[in-house]
This record gives C-alpha cells, structure tokens and sequence, in this order.
C-alpha cells in the first residue's frame, strides 16, 4: 500500500512510518525536517520512503508533493493528516497569529491535503482519508481552547467529508486519541502564550501539570499508531474511532453531559417553531 502521512519528524507520526516501512509499505512522510526524520529512523535513504519538507499551509506546494508521491510510487491509497501540536492558554490569552498559525496546520493544512488526493481517488473509485483527531476535539478542558477549536474544525469537515464521499468508494475514518506518551506536551511540541493574562491562575497550575506529563499518559505510541494503521488499512472502523480507555471514559462523559444539556433546555426549544 502506499501511504501519505504528515507530520512525521517525531511522535505518533514517526511511529506510523516505522511500522508502516516495516509493514513493507510505501510511505511520501511530510515533516518540517527531513533530516531530523531520517535521523530519527537512523537511515540516510529507503527504497520505500520519500521524506518531503513541506509547509502544509501551501497549497501549491502540497499539491506538488501528493504529485510527487504518486511519481515515485504510483497513486496514493491512504492518506493520514497527522501533523499538529498543542497549545495551552486562556482564549484571552490566544492572538490573532497564534489562533491562525494553530488553524494553518490543523483545519486549512488538512484541507489543502484533501484537495490535493480527492480527484484521485473519486477517479479511481477508491481511497482511504484518516484525520488524526484528538478526545479534544469530542470535548473540551480550560486551557486547550485554541487546540480544540482546531480539532472541532477537524471533526466537523471530516464528518462533512465521509458523507459527500461515501458514493465513491471513499473510506473516511477520524481517530480520537486520549493522553499518548509522546513529546506532544513537551515545550518544543507545545505552544504557550506569548503573553499572559494576570488572574489565571488554575490555568497556569494546568500548564506546569500538563509540562511535567511526559512519560505518564495512558496511551503506548507503538499501539496507537498500529490502531491507526489497523483503521487505514481495513474496513469497517467507525467513523469515530477513540483510542485510549481515557479517550473512551471522557467521550463518554462528554454523551452524558450533552444528553443532559439537550433535556434540560428542551421545552424553551420546543417553544421556538412557527406558531
């Protein structure tokens, strides 16, 4: 199979290329660095890897580079948009470049992506789009206002997505994982205000919790991006598919809460119809 997959330097994404290249796949790995990844796979080139630098907010140059994927090893079958990075800090707290930086990688960078791998696969009546999301894009805590945002956005246009593409033979699949111990809330992968609000004070014991994290979330890396794969390569994974029994606690949570919300504002809602 051959698989697109950004944000691939580190973390998840790194995982999914090494188990995808000793699956004996095909991998066009988009990253920021790609020495930083050849680095990290301790190799100086593969026959079955093509490392592209690319900036995602490009379309032109995401466009090139789905080009150059299917150039090298013929068309794309899966596309993973993995790229992304965390941010914590009041919505106050969010400027305007932080928020639109947040949202060029996570929302416009996937969706430059999409446009770039659709054509092909509505062609050939075939193709596989997995959107790494987040449980925080099925709920939200203080603090990860702009990520969430960002996964929201996510969730929205994959659901959109999946069922435009369905008469095409378009498999579409969002996974949601819970806390993976990776680098993700380590300072070079995590975002902070570049200033802050005086006042926030639970926000702030947040930030020095969520920093002082590494290497004692729940999820296994190696297991999430086999599950991620396992959802890439098959059939039949839910649309939503949670990974992590914390991701799987907090979206129950989360039915739980919106059930109870959606009852209690239920008669002012019925009162609002014509007539």
């Amino acid at each position: 199979m051959n698989w697109f997959v950004t944000g691939t330097s580190r973390g998840l994404g790194l995982e999914l290329v090494t188990q995808l290249l000793d699956r004996g796949d095909s991998v066009t790995a988009t990253t920021r660095s790609a020495p930083r990844l050849l680095g990290a796979l301790g190799v100086e080139n593969h026959e079955r890897l093509l490392p592209i630098e690319l900036n995602l907010a490009d379309e032109r140059a995401v466009a090139a580079a789905v080009a150059a994927a299917g150039e090298r090893f013929g068309p794309v079958d899966v596309v993973v948009n993995n790229a992304g990075y965390g941010f914590l800090g009041a919505v106050e707290e969010v400027t305007d470049a932080e928020a639109r930086a947040m949202f060029d990688v996570q929302v416009f960078g996937v969706w430059n992506v999409l446009r770039a791998v659709l054509p092909g696969f509505r062609e050939r009546r075939a193709g596989h789009v997995v959107n790494v999301s987040s449980i925080l894009g099925l709920t939200a805590f203080p603090g990860w206002g702009l990520y969430c945002a960002g996964k929201y956005a996510l969730e929205g246009l994959t659901e959109s997505l999946a069922a435009e593409v369905a008469e095409f033979g378009i498999e579409v699949n969002l996974v949601e994982p819970g806390y993976t111990r990776t680098d993700f809330l380590r300072t070079h992968s995590l975002g902070l205000p570049s200033s802050t609000v005086e006042g926030y004070a639970a926000i702030r014991e947040m930030t020095t919790a969520h920093l002082a994290m590494p290497g004692t979330q729940l999820g296994d890396p190696v297991k999430v991006a086999a599950a991620i794969i396992a959802v890439g390569s098959g059939g039949g994974a839910p649309l939503h598919q949670l990974l992590g029994s914390d991701s799987h606690g907090l979206a129950q949570a989360r039915i739980k809460a919106l059930t109870e919300d959606v009852e209690a504002g239920r008669a002012l809602a019925l009162g609002t119809d014509v007539g």
